[in-house]
């Protein structure tokens, strides 16, 4: 029996690509164990989206040699794209895969446990390719699904990596998502995620996009219930994506919007493609457009160079908006980044400071969202039994919890919400029969 370990650093695009390497390996008879086991082989998916992340992607690299440094240490993501002469030097390293090559990692695992020679894949990160499929039949501990369906960002914002670690945008065709989401449904799931790099641009040299693909998902995938969008940029966000919104109601009704500072001379600084009094109209269309939506935001507060003025106005901005809640980033230094040489590069201390502050904010603006929610019947999949209750997400992403039959689980139903619990921060609801 060949066993296999494997770590998972960073977003739900990498979190989608270690399903699709489990799943590839378990077909093949191999058997997985704790990352913390001794292992006959060792995956470390990797994340280089800060310099922490890329420590932390090494320390894993080194634990998993402590454990078995017989083992076969297979390393592929975002850090070994861009530090790939460091851990081509690494001792013990066997199998280094970047942004390429990532669909043919169990062959490169089977033949090198075949012939004991080492696999280095690696590509200039901006060359152009296609888009790289993983194929992902289940999610055996998970209610939703994920489907990665985009690749790439060509935005290059001043603090971000992520143009040189994954290449530039790039689509699954229509029809494979289509086929792929029919499977994930067939297989039990009734709300698939669809996720990438750049989700927004999805369908770029396609001659389609996401409005389209979603109005054939709707149409064409068979038992689907609910369409998640994981994050969608603002400027990706159409007039006619949100009229499909309004009047699909298999569309959840949440979109996370990264906003990163709501000060336009930060903005400016970062390379974002907008400023704040257009975030702001566009917020205020799309709840004219889309009643009680979700709006939720990523924040990266001490940028370099932000005043204690500019970050109130970032905190004033977004006090204004009433987003849903908010993702909040201390700013990471990342090297070979526009904003790493940069000037006026903030104390850790006062980053987290600001961040405690706007965190503060974030949790106001929740707890008022949630309370809109009593008295009114939501949709919600249950998802798991939690604390004596049911538990499950709306198609806001609310998180409700009801006393229901254990027959509701994995299920969409409609329920009412009674209260709000304060002291555990939960929504609670009633089935139908006891309202």
């Amino acid at each position: 029996m060949t066993t296999f370990a494997l770590a998972t650093l960073g977003c739900k695009v990498n979190t989608y690509e270690s399903q699709g390497y489990e799943s590839a390996l378990i077909e093949r008879g191999y058997t997985e164990v704790s990352f913390k086991e001794k292992a006959d082989i060792y995956i470390i998916n990797t994340c280089a989206v800060t310099n922490t992340a890329s420590s932390k992607s090494r320390q894993k690299i080194h634990a998993a040699i402590a454990l078995n440094p017989d083992a076969l240490i297979v390393v592929v993501g975002c850090y070994v794209q861009t530090a790939f002469d460091a851990l081509n030097t690494m001792e013990h390293v066997d199998i280094l895969v970047g942004s390429e090559g990532k669909s043919q990692l169990a062959d490169m695992i089977e033949d090198a446990l075949k012939d004991h020679r080492p696999r280095k894949v690696i590509q200039e990160a901006r060359a152009p390719r296609a888009f790289e499929a993983i194929p992902v039949h289940r999610f055996e501990h998970q209610t939703r699904a994920f489907l990665k369906i985009q690749d790439g960002c060509n935005q290059f914002c001043s603090y971000c990596i992520i143009p040189y670690a994954r290449g530039q945008e790039r689509s699954l065709a229509e029809d494979e998502v289509l086929q792929s989401a029919q499977e994930l449904v067939n297989n039990g799931h009734l709300e698939i995620v669809l996720s990438g790099i750049h989700t927004g641009r999805y369908g770029n040299g396609l001659n389609t996009n996401l409005t389209h693909l979603l109005k054939r998902m709707c149409e064409e995938v068979t038992g689907l219930k609910r369409i998640r969008i994981s994050s969608i940029e603002m400027n990706e966000i159409s007039d006619e994506l949100l009229e499909l919104m309004k009047s699909e109601e298999k569309i959840a009704r949440h979109l996370h919007i990264p906003i990163q500072s709501a000060n336009n001379e930060v903005l400016r600084n970062m390379n974002r493609p907008y400023n704040v009094e257009w975030f702001k109209e566009r917020v205020q269309k799309i709840r004219e457009t889309v009643g009680d939506i979700s709006i939720s935001t990523d924040v990266i507060v001490g940028f370099p160079q932000e005043s204690e003025e500019q970050f109130a106005d970032t905190c004033n901005n977004l006090k204004d908006m009433q987003l849903s809640f908010m993702h909040i980033f201390p700013y990471s230094k990342r090297d070979h980044t526009k904003a790493a040489e940069m000037s006026g590069h903030i104390e850790n201390k006062m980053k987290k400071e600001r961040a405690s502050r706007l965190a503060k904010i974030s949790k106001e603006l929740y707890t008022a969202y949630k309370q809109k929610f009593i008295g009114k019947h939501v949709s919600v999949l249950f998802e798991k039994e939690k604390d004596g209750y049911l538990f499950g997400h709306t198609s806001e992403y609310l998180e409700i919890y009801c006393k229901a039959d254990k027959a509701f689980l994995h299920t969409i139903q409609e329920v009412c919400v009674v209260s709000y619990d304060e002291e555990l921060d939960r929504l609670i609801a009633v089935g139908k029969e006891e309202i």
